[in-house]
């Protein structure tokens, strides 16, 4: 992090664990409800599709509005990044749930009168996804301004993603089955109104002003500070481009992020439902499902302890873990192993997606964390979109079960290539210095042109939304991508 956006601590760096200000002031609370609440009702939707969408146009149909919403975001991710930039992450965050009341409103109004026409729903799912590129970006840039370390935070909004992703689909199959589609299309735009209501609430420092001791200093070009520049659309595209280029690790993590998509997160879900459902029945890839939750719950929890010097490494070597999930499907495990291999998977990628969200948050400066993060995004979720495209038509050449086994083995290839490239293995965890700044905000103090991933070794001395995420996540090396 830059000295414009610092984080500060009350106790030695060499403590980290000592007389730690609470993680659970008014800020990072009403945050924390924001996302959960729209993690909630984002969890409802992709059940909602398929059930009351399949019902009336089948499986076409369902692709269709998906792909709709996924390739209108990819389209418009690294504009919601520049925008963000430009106007402060939380004001196009609020504007983007408020969108998104509307798009859901629309929906659930069409519901309940009756059979939706197609064109309805291809429209809503555009504009829903339009909505959601202008949030996303801002959601890495508010982490750090909200919460004193952005690595609890982080790890505490994993936990309650994984929550979301269990409760979620088991309420919307519920209630359409209780009361019909349309409540809960009502019950996601609600959950959007209060998203934009908490998100409104928060007050940061003032620009140019510190914080209080223990908090986040403010800045005047901080994540969330509307910046005022003459510069083209074209010239800030270009000035987040750099930044992402520049640094190597982030870079290169991504396009090993494109390679899973294609080769491993893409065609999972799709092959291992077929596969599980045929052989144990549906039911246990639902309970498959769930384990996964239950794994990403314990990831989670487990980065909220762990604070390792070299974050990404040890991702890294956490994710090897979740080679184990598409090769025990492949290999046709029994369920005990089925679920268990599932947990190991959840908590690989939880662990992995926390310790990827804290470097980007903390190595990159405030001015341009948005575009980078909309960077980030474009290229992990368009592989994961390109993966779910060719998995169907890869079935044609191999048997699923050979395609997963090459799935864990990209897996393991691609941890492997994580270890392997030194800026990433090399990358430490961003530490306060005793005047509360972190080591790489001293070095590079215009915005980290100078440092670049090249020189973070010694510069710095230092991820999902939701497929199985990436996720990931985001996907996305970041959890919410991955549902």
């Amino acid at each position: 992090m830059t000295t414009k956006q610092a984080q500060t601590q009350t106790v030695p760096s060499s403590d980290p664990y000592g007389d730690r200000s609470p993680l659970w002031d008014r800020r990072f609370t009403l945050y924390f409800t924001a996302r959960t609440v729209s993690l909630i009702g984002d969890a409802m939707m992709p059940v909602a599709a398929a059930l009351a969408v399949g019902a009336l146009y089948g499986i076409s149909g369902v692709g269709f509005v998906l792909g709709t919403w996924t390739g209108t975001f990819v389209a418009l991710v690294l504009f919601g990044g520049v925008f963000a930039d430009r106007l402060g992450a939380r004001r196009m965050m609020v504007g983007a749930d408020l969108a998104r009341v509307v798009t859901q409103g629309v929906l659930a109004a069409a519901f309940f009168a009756g059979p939706p026409p197609f064109w309805l729903l291809v429209t809503m799912a555009a504009l829903a996804g339009a909505a959601a590129a202008m949030f996303q970006p801002g959601v890495n840039g508010m982490v750090p301004l909200v919460a004193r370390e952005p690595q609890r935070a982080n790890a505490t909004l994993k936990v309650a993603d994984a929550l979301a992703q269990l409760l979620g689909p088991a309420l919307a199959g519920l209630l359409i089955a209780l009361t019909g589609a349309g409540t809960v299309y009502a019950i996601d735009g609600g959950t959007f109104v209060l998203s934009a209501l908490c998100l409104a609430l928060i007050r940061l420092a003032p620009t140019g002003v510190a914080a209080p001791t223990g908090a986040l200093a403010s800045t005047p070009h901080g994540a969330d500070s509307p910046q005022s520049s003459g510069s083209s659309l074209r010239r800030d595209l270009r000035q987040g481009w750099h930044e992402f280029r520049s640094r190597t690790w982030m870079w290169a993590v991504i396009l090993i992020w494109v390679g899973y998509g294609v080769l491993l997160f893409g065609p999972l879900v799709p092959l291992s439902s077929a596969l599980v459902g045929a052989r144990l029945g549906p039911n246990a890839y639902g309970l498959a499902i769930s384990f996964l939750g239950v794994g990403t719950v314990l990831g989670g929890l487990l980065a909220l302890r762990l604070r390792p010097a070299r974050p990404l490494a040890a991702g890294a070597v956490a994710m090897a873990l979740f080679t184990v999930l598409p090769l025990c499907v492949s290999l046709g495990a029994g369920l005990p192993v089925l679920l268990a291999g599932h947990v190991l998977g959840g908590g690989a990628w939880a662990f992995w997606s926390v310790m990827w969200a804290t470097s980007v948050q903390t190595h990159t400066p405030p001015a341009v964390l948005n575009r980078v993060t909309a960077y980030e995004l474009a290229g992990s979720v368009s592989g994961i979109a390109l993966g779910q495209i060719l998995a169907g038509p890869a079935t044609t050449m191999a048997s699923p079960e050979r395609l997963l086994l090459v799935s864990a083995v990209a897996c393991l290839a691609g941890c492997g290539a994580l270890i392997a490239i030194p800026a990433i293995r090399t990358l430490r965890r961003a530490a306060p210095t005793d005047g509360g700044t972190s080591t790489r905000s001293r070095t590079s103090p215009a915005g980290d042109r100078a440092t670049g991933p090249g020189g973070a070794a010694t510069a710095q001395a230092g991820t999902a939304r939701s497929t199985i995420t990436g996720h990931p996540p985001s996907s996305h090396p970041d959890s919410d991508q991955m549902s």
